[in-house]
């Protein structure tokens, strides 16, 4: 049950059946129809996620009612608001799938229950936080130092099978041009 789960962690540390049966345990498989949200912004549950099945998308509403993508989340991939789960303040980002997606979660309480049963877990967390801090890092010098065009290429290249599953919206929200922007990206493209 959950392989994918289990082969993301044992590329990092090897488990035993008996604390893979403590992490199963402790997760919460949930299933989300698209449009649906995981995590809604300045709200008080958060989770750290992984995601067996799907797409998500990690964003902020501005004043002005207008969304800013964030991230993008994909299958086998981690996904958390990291102020919120570490810290339990309210909520930063809504986290909603973009298509039906499947997810398996922890809450902060069963993940510091984890760390005392299964203790070479926290080698696995930090490399887990150290891989988040990188991708927060490498995401802000992409919107400070490249062009549209070039996150755009970049971004399409990464990602080739999974561009496919965002709409443009979505895809200029994160790239932050307006949809006739992107337009002009993709004929150039």
């Amino acid at each position: 049950m959950y392989e994918e789960l289990r082969q993301n962690i044992e590329r990092k540390i090897t488990l035993t059946d008996e604390e893979w049966k403590l992490i199963v345990d402790k997760t919460e498989f949930i299933k989300l129809k698209k449009n649906e949200f995981l995590q809604i912004q300045d709200s008080n549950n958060s989770y750290e996620g992984f995601i067996l099945k799907g797409t998500f998308k990690t964003y902020i509403l501005n004043e002005n009612g207008t969304e800013s993508v964030i991230f993008f989340s994909f299958e086998n991939e981690w996904m958390c608001d990291l102020e919120s789960f570490y810290y339990q303040k309210l909520t930063k980002y809504n986290i909603k799938a973009i298509e039906d997606s499947e997810i398996l979660v922890i809450n902060k309480l069963n993940k510091t229950l984890l760390f005392k049963q299964v203790p070479k877990l926290i080698q696995f967390h930090i490399l887990m936080v150290e891989r988040a801090n990188i991708a927060i890092q490498e995401r802000l010098l992409d919107v400070l130092n490249k062009t549209s065009k070039q996150r755009y290429v970049e971004f399409v290249n990464k990602y080739p099978q999974k561009t496919q599953k965002i709409n443009n919206k979505n895809l200029s929200s994160y790239l932050g041009v307006t949809h006739e922007f992107l337009s002009k990206i993709k004929k150039s493209f």
